[in-house]
C-alpha cells in the first residue's frame, strides 16, 4: 500500500499496538486480503473486535485490544472524513446511502424531520422533552413513542453538565444567541459573531465556563445546512482530515474559520446536485453529512438510546423496582394530545385525556397508557 505521510503515521501506530498481541491476532482465519488502506482498517477492526478469540487472551492484553480497536475506528474515520475533501456531491450521496444500515439513517432522519418542527419555536416556550431533543440529550422521560430516534446523534451534549444547567434553568438567555442565525438564507461571520457573544454571555454570572461542542450543536440544529457539529471524542479525526490544528474547546473563533469555512468550501457542497427526494432531504442538512463519515459499524444502530427504551423490561411492582421518572403537567399535555391527534385513536379513548395525563405525569409512558385504555375499554 502507498501511504501519505499521515497515513504512514497511523499505520505505524497501529502496527505497534498489534504487535503486543500479534500471536493471538495470526490465530484468526482472513480471507479477505485488501490492498487499500481503508479496506485494511475496516478488516483489522473487524477481527480484533468480532473474530479475535477473546478467552485465549491474558487479562492484560484486554486493554490493548481495545486500544487497538480504537485506534483503527479513528484511522477509518479519518480516512472517509478525508475523502470530504476532494469527493462530488454524487459520491458523498451514494457512501451515505450505501452504509444506510449501520448509520441508523432512517433514525437519523426522523430526528432531523423533528427538529425542524421545532425550530421556529422559541427555547423558552418548548416542554423539556423538547429542548433536550433540541441540545442533544438524552433522558428517560423520552418516550419512544413518541421520541421515536435518539436525541444524541449528531453530537450528543450529554457531558456538558454545566451547559446543561444553564440551558434548563435560563433558556431564553440561548433564544438570544440563536437569534442571531436566520431560519432562512445566508449566515455571515458577523451573524456568527454575534451568536458567538450572546453564547459566552449566558454564563457571565456563572461559575460554569462555555465550551464549544454545545454551543455547535444549537447552531447545528438552527441550520442544518451551514453549522456542522462537533464533539471532542471525535474532534481529532475531523481536525486531521481537514488539515488543520485540533480546536480546543475555547475555540469559538477558530471554528467558524477552520471548520465551517472549510466544509463550505468543498466540491459536494458548492455544488450539490440533487438527483431525487433522498438527496434533496440530503441537501437541506448537508452541513451534517460530515457526522456519517465517522467510523461505524453492525453494533452503531444498537447504542441508540431509543433502541436500548425500546428493549427496556417492563416495569416490576416489586418493591426494588426503579421508580419513574414523572414527567410535570404542561409535558404530559403536550405529548399525549400529539399522540390523541392520531386519527387512529378512537373518541372514546380521546374522552379518556385527563386519565391518559394524568398516568403519562406519573412516567408511564403515552403508548403503554393509551394501550391499557384501549384494553380497559375497547
Amino acid at each position: 500500500m502507498a501511504l501519505g505521510e499521515q497515513e504512514s503515521q497511523i499505520y505505524q501506530n497501529i502496527l505497534k499496538q498489534a504487535t503486543e498481541i500479534s500471536l493471538n491476532l495470526m490465530a484468526v482465519k482472513v480471507e479477505q486480503h485488501p490492498e487499500d488502506f481503508l479496506s485494511w482498517c475496516y478488516e483489522l477492526h473487524d477481527v480484533a473486535k468480532n473474530r479475535i478469540n477473546f478467552e485465549l487472551l491474558d487479562d492484560h492484553q484486554l486493554p490493548i485490544v481495545k486500544k487497538l480497536q480504537d485506534q483503527l475506528a479513528s484511522a477509518i474515520s479519518f480516512l472517509q472524513l478525508k475523502t470530504l475533501r476532494v469527493a462530488p456531491w454524487p459520491v458523498i450521496t451514494g457512501f451515505v446511502s450505501q452504509h444506510s444500515e449501520v448509520l441508523a439513517l432512517e433514525e437519523q432522519l426522523k430526528l432531523t424531520d423533528y427538529i425542524a418542527t421545532l425550530r421556529a419555536t422559541p427555547l423558552k416556550d418548548m416542554i423539556v422533552e423538547d429542548r433536550l431533543t433540541f441540545s442533544g440529550k438524552h433522558a428517560a422521560s423520552l418516550d419512544p413513542s413518541l421520541y421515536n430516534f435518539d436525541v444524541e446523534w449528531f453530537a450528543s451534549t450529554k457531558n456538558a453538565k454545566g451547559f446543561h444547567q444553564l440551558f434548563a434553568d435560563f433558556p431564553g438567555e440561548f433564544d438570544t444567541a440563536l437569534a442571531h442565525i436566520p431560519l432562512e438564507g445566508a449566515v455571515s461571520e458577523q451573524d456568527y459573531q454575534q451568536f458567538m457573544i450572546a453564547y459566552l454571555s449566558a454564563f457571565a454570572n456563572s461559575e460554569e465556563k462555555p465550551t464549544l461542542a454545545p454551543a455547535t450543536r444549537l447552531l447545528a440544529m438552527r441550520r442544518p445546512d451551514v453549522f456542522t457539529p462537533i464533539t471532542n471524542t471525535k474532534l481529532d479525526a475531523l481536525c486531521s482530515a481537514l488539515g488543520i490544528t485540533k480546536l480546543n474547546n475555547r475555540d469559538f473563533e477558530r471554528y467558524w474559520t477552520d471548520i465551517v469555512k472549510t466544509i463550505h468550501a468543498m466540491p459536494w457542497f458548492t455544488m450539490t446536485s440533487v438527483a431525487d427526494e433522498f438527496e434533496q432531504q440530503l441537501a437541506s442538512i448537508k452541513a451534517l453529512i460530515p457526522c456519517w463519515f465517522y467510523h461505524a459499524d453492525k453494533d452503531t444502530a444498537n447504542q441508540s438510546n431509543y433502541i436500548k427504551l425500546l428493549n427496556k423490561p417492563t416495569r416490576s411492582a416489586s418493591s426494588g423496582a426503579k421508580k419513574s421518572v414523572r414527567r410535570g403537567k404542561e409535558s404530559a399535555e403536550i405529548l399525549v394530545d400529539r399522540a390523541l391527534s392520531d386519527d387512529s385513536i378512537p373518541q372514546h379513548i380521546r374522552d379518556k385525556r385527563d386519565s391518559i395525563v394524568s398516568e403519562v405525569e406519573k412516567g408511564r409512558s403515552v403508548d403503554e397508557t393509551i394501550s391499557l385504555m384501549r384494553a380497559i375499554f375497547g
